[in-house]
């Protein structure tokens, strides 16, 4: 399967996911919000260019605010962590060129640790940008602080599920490798 129809059905799915699923489910706690979507953009190939994750993202952001009537609030989150991806990318890639083959970012192709804290930062922005924006119509910012870190660590633990049951097999960016 190519990487542009691999890539069209992961859009696909985590909107249905998104707003079928973990938004259609009722609530546990009035801090508990769970956003997986964002995880489009993270799993996105190294080689795409930053003027296209831009886009994508805006799309994706788009795409779940059509379904959920917020009016850019998903799409400004979304815009922002395509905008620090290739930063934190860079930041937490190997730097050896032998070490760095895979074609997106995965445990695999970072480690574990340099994975983790990349979805973390990436998650903790996207939460925290999102809420505050609906922070800013309503409500107190303790239950600000205590949403943005709750949603983020079930964010977290929603991406650490998707990536062990969903392995992703991962192709060699050259055959070097």
């Amino acid at each position: 399967m190519s990487d542009l129809v691999r890539n069209i059905i992961r859009f696909i799915l985590f909107v249905f996911l998104q707003v079928y699923v973990l938004n259609a489910m009722p609530h546990l706690h009035q801090l508990i919000t769970p956003y997986i979507y964002f995880l489009f953009i993270l799993w996105l190939p190294f080689y795409i260019k930053k003027g296209w994750v831009l886009v994508l993202g805006f799309l994706l952001g788009l795409s779940v605010d059509y379904y959920t009537v917020t009016p850019g609030l998903h799409a400004a989150a979304c815009v922002l962590v395509a905008f620090l991806r290739p930063f934190i990318i860079n930041l937490f890639a190997p730097k050896d060129s032998t070490e760095f083959s895979y074609k997106e970012p995965s445990p695999k192709a970072m480690g574990w640790n340099a994975y983790l804290l990349y979805a973390l930062i990436l998650s903790f922005v996207h939460n925290f940008y999102l809420l505050f924006l609906e922070w800013l119509s309503f409500g107190s910012f303790i239950n600000f602080l205590m949403k943005v870190i709750i949603s983020t660590a079930i964010s977290m633990l929603m991406i650490i599920i998707a990536e062990l049951i969903f392995p992703r097999k991962l192709k060699f960016r050259s055959n070097t490798a």
